[in-house]
Parts: C-alpha cells; structure tokens; sequence
C-alpha cells in the first residue's frame, strides 16, 4: 500500500514537491511558462481557495509550501495544478508524454515554529543552495522570493483551451482577450507568523534570505564551487536529460523535536490501522464499514450478477 495522505487538522502547513520525469528540464524558467505556471498556479489556488506561503520552480522541480484544511484540498488543488501544467508544458516544449515521474510528494510539517522556519527557508534556498545563482532573488524564474520582500505582483495567464478549440471547430478564431485571462498568486504567512503584521514578516523574511545567501556562499568558499548563473539556465534545453538526479524519499513529517516527530507517528500510524482495518472489512464485502476521517476509501469491490 502506498503511503497515505494524512492531513491531522484544519490550517495544516503541509510542504509539496514533485519533479519532472527523468529529472528533465521541462520546467526551464522564461517569460512564457512563468506566465503559464503563475496563471495555473492562480487560478487552481482561486477555485480550491487554497492557502500558497511560497512557491519556487527550479528546472526539473518545484516546492510548494501551502496550507490547507484536509487532504482533499491538497489532492483537488494539486489534480487541477499538474494536469494543467503537464499539458502546457508539452505544448510550450514539443514534449511527448508524461510530463512527472511520480505522484507528488507531500509531506505535514508540524505545528513548532522552528519547523515551520526552517521549511520556509528552505524553499527560499532552492536555486542557491544548487549553486545555480550567487542570491535568493537572482533565480531567474518562477520564486517567491521578491513578492514576499517587496510585495511584487505575482501574475500570470490562464489560457482557457476548452473555449480555444471549441471556437476553432466552428470555424472562429477567438481574439486573446477572448480566451487568456490575468490569473494572481496571493501568498500568506506561515501559520507560526501569521500574527504579525505586514511589515514585521516582510522583516523576517528578508533576514532568511540574508542568511540563505550568506551561508551559500561560504559554502562556495569553502568548496571552490562556482554558480552556474542565470544566463546559463535560460539557454538550457528543456528536453534535456542530466546525468544524475539528486533525490531523497521525502520524509513522513518535518518536525523540529523528536517529542513532535513521535507524536505524530503515533497519530498517523493509529490513522493507517483504521484504514487498512476498514479496507479489508470492505474487501470481504461489508460495505457499511466505516473509513477514518480525511481519508480517501478506496473503491468498492465488484458486486457479481
């Protein structure tokens, strides 16, 4: 059984990534898909209201840090993200095929500020800490970075295909405002700050990526390494295949204590007992079996003639 998707309470900070299949460079930053990716990535977070705290594409990967109330919101959200995108991305590439390896990896991170923090600078750090660009704010794509230092605009275009293709079967060509429509990412606080107000979380905000820049490049002191830079990662072949994939399993939670980390195993283990219980009750044919809350039964099984 794959592992579940456990969400334990509503306003739940919960840390997103998926990356592309066979760590390709689909996702190659440009004004074109940032425009297509923020379009998508607003109009799925209008229709599901979902909570975005950050948000940054790298070429083969992206992060999301969102928060949400159930793990239906994160799989409507995510369903309307991936599909969208997966389809505008072989039409902007001329890829063919499957545009992600894998499912999404979704992980909860507790309640503890420092985890929260921590999970926040690091998405911040992602295109740095690769030693891609020297700063935070030189990632030459999609980041979210300068809205939450600056409160830049962060907009981009949906393009409403269905009423495209529908027009050109009857032989009409719509005008671009007929079918391209302005689409905004509004971003939120991380839970732990969101009672500060506006000003005092730009401020710390703008100390994280002070310290991500700052250790990044004693890191590059230290180890000789050299950025690539941005002109570098415009000019790559989004179809292009690296040699090798840094990846890791992502972890089940992050937590900042060893106290939170086993309270919550405790919790989602005692949610995958129920489930799985349920599930075979239902598999033996009891269909008034009840499922523990937030989770997704599975399909019940065939009934014979």
């Amino acid at each position: 059984m794959r592992k579940l998707r456990y969400v334990p309470q509503s306003r739940t900070l919960v840390s997103i990534t998926n990356r592309t299949i066979q760590g390709r460079y689909l996702l190659t930053p440009g004004p074109s898909f940032d425009d297509l990716f923020l379009g998508i990535l607003g109009k799925s977070q209008r229709i599901h209201k979902t909570d975005i705290a950050a948000v940054t594409v790298l070429s083969n990967h992206f992060h999301l840090l969102l928060i949400v109330d159930d793990a239906e919101e994160v799989a409507g959200f995510m369903r309307d993200l991936q599909s969208t995108l997966a389809r505008e991305v072989n039409r902007l590439t001329s890829w063919k095929g499957p545009v992600f390896g894998r499912r999404y990896e979704m992980t909860v991170v507790t309640g503890e500020e420092s985890a929260q923090v921590e999970r926040l600078k690091y998405v911040l750090a992602n295109g740095v800490k690769e030693n891609l660009v020297e700063r935070v704010c030189e990632w030459p794509g999609v980041h979210s970075a300068e809205a939450l230092l600056h409160g830049t605009p962060f907009q981009g275009h949906w393009f409403d295909r269905t009423r495209q293709h529908a027009a050109r079967n009857q032989g009409e060509e719509l005008s671009r405002d007929q079918h391209v429509f302005a689409e905004s990412v509004v971003l939120s606080p991380i839970p732990c700050w969101a009672h500060l107000p506006a000003d005092r979380y730009r401020e710390r905000i703008k100390t994280l990526v002070e310290e991500v820049d700052a250790e990044a490049a004693r890191a590059r002191q230290q180890s000789g390494a050299k950025v690539l830079g941005a002109k570098a990662i415009l000019a790559q072949d989004p179809q292009t295949r690296p040699d090798s994939v840094a990846c890791s399993p992502a972890p089940l939670v992050h937590a900042a204590t060893k106290a939170a980390r086993k309270m919550f195993y405790a919790i989602y283990a005692e949610f995958v007992s129920a489930f799985r219980a349920a599930a075979e009750a239902l598999r033996q044919g009891r269909r008034d079996v009840p499922f523990p809350a937030g989770c997704f039964p599975p399909a019940p099984p065939f009934v014979p003639s």
